[in-house]
């Protein structure tokens, strides 16, 4: 058993591939961010010690710099304010702290707003093999990892079940109309433009992200879920680019690199068994990612505040 799956006398809601995510109180949730793992949409046997500590962590630092410039649905991240509001949780903090977000519940919408910088992943198989993203052609001659000016919003569906599907951002304006889709474009492509400024002075290129947004209680769109992760984003550091090939991401990039070169798994479960290097390399790059960013290692980081007593 994962070390959140442990049952917390809370009502669970979902429990995700990383996140298990509980009714908190009117109007609140916890997210409780797992050590678990998944690659090639499938959930990995072996956990990463330490990652849901850095995804929830991580999180936190990120919003604590946007702090009044976006409304966010964090609460709280402090082990101590969050059992004092869900007074259930209290003794039970090994369960729990350092990995779950206090947030305030939205109605979430059903699109992923990804911004892409440079060509990797999804979108380079797909111009590699048709000249396109989600249909749309892009310039002729870009080699992998090129870099992608204008950055590119590149809409997704989310799905329940299976791979999220890349999307052109006139399908976001039929679904929810052409207002919507201009707000949730501009909001993300300004919060990548600020990330990616903030991470070359680590040393470090944000390739892409996704955000999720959803609509609170007043209606207003409000940043959810996690934000800026490595697991929702591809960082590459800078000492190690080079265009033309893929690069070293800085997160679970060493299991996808071991599972696909297994000649034998079909990329469905039950997933092969994960060698304790690659689970440690695994841990290593996450911890460093936080390290540079943040300044700390994650278990000295000093935790945010945030306003609970309003909407920031």
């Amino acid at each position: 058993m994962y070390e959140s799956e442990a049952t917390l006398p809370l009502e669970l809601l979902h429990q995700g591939k990383v996140r298990d995510v509980y009714r908190a109180g009117q109007d609140r949730l916890l997210l409780v961010a797992s050590d678990r793992i998944s690659a090639f949409d499938v959930v990995m046997s072996e956990a990463v010690p330490g990652k849901g500590e850095i995804l929830t962590l991580l999180t936190a630092w990120w919003l604590s710099r946007l702090e009044g410039q976006i409304h966010h649905h964090l609460l709280s991240v402090d082990p101590e304010e969050i059992a004092r509001e869900v007074p259930a949780l209290s003794g039970r903090e090994e369960q729990w702290a350092r990995r779950a977000s206090l947030v305030r519940q939205t109605r979430p919408l059903p699109v992923e707003c990804v911004i892409r910088g440079y060509i990797s992943g999804s979108a380079w198989q797909e111009y590699r093999n048709h000249g396109t993203l989600a249909g749309e052609p892009l310039p002729t001659g870009l080699r992998e990892s090129d870099p992608l000016e204008p950055p590119i919003f590149s809409p997704a569906t989310k799905a329940t079940s299976g791979h999220d599907e890349n999307i052109p951002p006139r399908e976001v304006a039929k679904q929810l109309g052409e207002e919507m889709a201009a707000e949730l474009e501009a909001r993300s492509r300004l919060l990548y433009e600020h990330g990616a400024r903030t991470v070359a002075e680590a040393g470090l290129i944000l390739a892409d992200t996704k955000f999720e947004f959803g609509l609170d209680p007043q209606g207003r769109l409000t940043l959810i879920d996690e934000v800026l992760t490595p697991d929702s984003s591809r960082y590459w550091p800078v000492e190690a680019y080079a265009p033309g090939r893929g690069q070293p991401s800085m997160d679970k990039q060493p299991i996808r690199d071991f599972l696909a070169a297994l000649p034998d798994w079909d990329r469905n479960p039950p997933p092969p068994s994960l060698p304790t290097q690659v689970i440690e390399a695994t841990r290593h790059r996450y911890r460093e990612l936080f390290q540079r960013l943040s300044g700390y290692p994650p278990e000295d980081y000093p935790l945010p505040r945030f306003q609970m007593g309003g909407a920031p």
